[in-house]
Parts: C-alpha cells; sequence; structure tokens
C-alpha cells in the first residue's frame, strides 16, 4: 500500500506494485472532460520499490488551471506588447497605424486597384480584351504558339538562328569573318592600304579634298551653262544643230561610201 503525501491512500494491484519505485511520481487528472478525478501514476524501471505504508511523491497536474492562468497571462502580456509597438509606430503594421502618409499612400494604391481591376472587367485596355474578347485571346494564343514553333526550330537547329546555335562550322565561319573585320579595322587604324591613308595621311586627305572641289566648280559650270559643255547642256538650238551636223556627215558618209568615184577623182599625171 502506497499514500500520497496529502494523506489520501491508494491501493495498488500486486502484480503492478514493482513498477511503482522511489522515482515514480503521482499527480490527480480526469478521467472525462467531466471532471471526475484520477490518480495518474508514473511507472518507473529505476529506483527502490515502494512497500505497503510508504509516501508517494506527487507532482503538478499538466494542464491545471494555474497553469492555463499562467499561459493566458503570458499571451496577455505578449499582446500588450505588441499594441505598444503599434502605438509607438514600429514595423510595417506600426506605421500603417500612426503615418498618415503612408495610409494615404496604401488608399490610393488599393483606389488604383479597384480601377485598373474595373477596366478589366469592362474589357477596356489590352488586358481587359484579353478577358473579355474572344478573339484577341485566340490570336494571343496563335501568338504564343508560333512563338513555342520558334523555340523549338532553334532547339532543334532548324533556320539561319537554329544553325548559328547549333553549327560549330557557321560559328567559326562567322568568328573568322568577324576576325577579318578586325584586322581590317587594324589596318586602317595603321594607315595601310588607300582608304587607311585616307584616313591617316593628311597630304592624300587634301588632295582628294582639293580635286572634289575643283569637280564642284566644273559641275557648277556645266549648271550656269558656261562653256561649250555648259552650252551644249542648256541651249537647245545649239544641241539641234550639232545633231544635225552629224547627221549629214553621217549621211555623206554613207553616199561616199555607195558611190566613191561620184566624190573622189584621182588624177595620175606621168612627167
Amino acid at each position: 500500500m502506497a499514500r500520497l503525501e496529502c494523506e489520501h491512500l491508494l491501493e495498488v494491484n500486486e502484480s503492478m506494485q514493482s513498477r511503482i519505485t522511489t522515482d515514480s511520481r503521482a499527480s490527480i487528472g480526469s478521467l472525462s472532460l467531466l471532471g471526475e478525478p484520477v490518480i495518474d501514476v508514473t511507472p518507473a524501471a529505476t529506483g527502490t520499490p515502494l512497500r505497503d505504508g510508504e509516501y508517494l511523491p506527487g507532482e503538478p497536474t499538466r494542464g491545471q488551471l494555474n497553469d492555463m492562468a499562467a499561459s493566458a497571462t503570458e499571451t496577455l502580456d505578449e499582446a500588450t506588447l505588441v499594441l505598444k509597438d503599434l502605438r509607438a509606430g514600429k514595423g510595417s503594421m506600426g506605421r500603417l497605424f500612426t503615418d498618415d502618409a503612408l495610409y494615404r499612400d496604401l488608399q490610393a494604391f488599393v483606389a488604383s486597384a479597384e480601377n485598373v481591376a474595373g477596366h478589366v472587367q469592362r474589357g477596356e485596355g489590352t488586358l481587359g480584351q484579353l478577358v473579355r474578347n474572344p478573339a484577341a485571346y485566340r490570336r494571343f494564343d496563335a501568338s504564343l504558339a508560333n512563338l513555342q514553333e520558334m523555340t523549338r526550330r532553334i532547339n532543334a537547329g532548324e533556320g539561319s538562328i537554329g544553325r548559328l546555335l547549333k553549327d560549330d562550322t557557321l560559328a567559326k565561319s562567322l568568328a573568322s569573318a568577324s576576325g577579318n573585320i578586325d584586322s581590317i579595322a587594324g589596318g586602317l587604324q595603321r594607315g595601310e592600304g588607300t582608304v587607311g591613308k585616307l584616313l591617316k595621311e593628311r597630304e592624300l586627305y587634301d588632295r582628294i579634298n582639293s580635286l572634289a572641289s575643283r569637280v564642284d566648280k566644273v559641275v557648277s559650270t556645266l549648271e550656269q551653262g558656261q562653256g561649250t559643255a555648259g552650252q551644249l547642256l542648256h541651249d537647245k538650238r545649239l544641241y539641234e544643230n550639232m545633231n544635225n551636223t552629224v547627221k549629214e556627215l553621217q549621211a555623206l558618209i554613207g553616199e561616199i561610201k555607195k558611190d566613191p568615184k561620184k566624190y573622189l577623182t584621182v588624177r595620175v599625171s606621168i612627167f
């Protein structure tokens, strides 16, 4: 027989008595939600088995009212600290409660979001058309399908872009062409060749510039109708006279070819 410190007597079956030792503890629990009390004894594999009439130490019952009260008090304390932080404007929620500018910004953002949602629901704008207009949705879906097909072809090495990504020979050719361009650019920078000299040699540039100026002067003279060539370009009568002269000369040459004796007389004299 074992006794609790509160002088309650506890009867234990002999088959279970060996499992109740000096390391065991007893507590008062509830048999059901109605609150019928029951003694919970923790068995122990260590310690000395209690003999009849010895005391069994007790321990606080888990879930007792005082534990619940302590937990509730701790929760209330934490809630109080949270409220103090909110009133002090700490954290995002605290700033939202105390910062009027932040509150107005949030309110404006919500209003803007509602406005956008309204436009979408009414089918306005691109997104609204996509949601409300089946034809626009089908076109968008077709565009996505085309994009997927292009991506598939590129990944498969089809087409120019696909070959560029997949064909090492083409990539090497492009790299070689790029190297040649770099070489040409380097030669130009070093003043090699005619173009390079034109970039580097001031004398050659001045000569070409002077030649261009003279050509511009000649062209200007022709446009103003100066000189024979200029008059030929602008004087229609002179052009027609020269054209008629050429035609008559061509006709004369034709007649001579037909009957040379008529126009050419060869007289031979013997002395």
